[in-house]
C-alpha cells in the first residue's frame, strides 16, 4: 500500500469540506420542501428532485477524485446532516 500523495491528501480534506456544507444544505433544506408538499405546492416536486441531483452530482464528483475523496465528502455528507441534527427546533 503506498501513500497518498499531497494532492490526493488536498482533495480529500476540500471533499471532506464540500461534503460538509453540501450536507447542511441538503438536509437543512428538507423541512422547508416537507412543508411545500403538505401544502399541497407542486413546486416541491421540482426543488425535491433538484436536491437530489445536486447530491447525485457532488458525489459523482468525489468519486473521480477516488475512494479516499469519496470516503472523506461522505463522511462530510454525514458530518453537515449531524449538525442539522443537533440544531434545536
Amino acid at each position: 500500500m503506498t501513500m497518498p500523495d499531497a494532492t490526493t491528501i488536498g482533495l480529500t480534506l476540500l471533499a471532506a469540506l464540500a461534503g460538509t456544507g453540501a450536507g447542511w444544505l441538503h438536509f437543512s433544506s428538507l423541512s422547508r420542501i416537507a412543508g411545500m408538499i403538505t401544502e399541497g405546492k407542486l413546486s416541491a416536486v421540482g426543488w425535491q428532485v433538484g436536491r437530489m441531483i445536486l447530491m447525485a452530482g457532488l458525489l459523482w464528483l468525489f468519486v473521480q477524485g477516488g475512494a479516499l475523496v469519496l470516503l472523506a465528502g461522505a463522511a462530510g455528507v454525514l458530518a453537515g446532516r449531524a449538525l442539522v441534527m443537533r440544531r434545536p427546533g
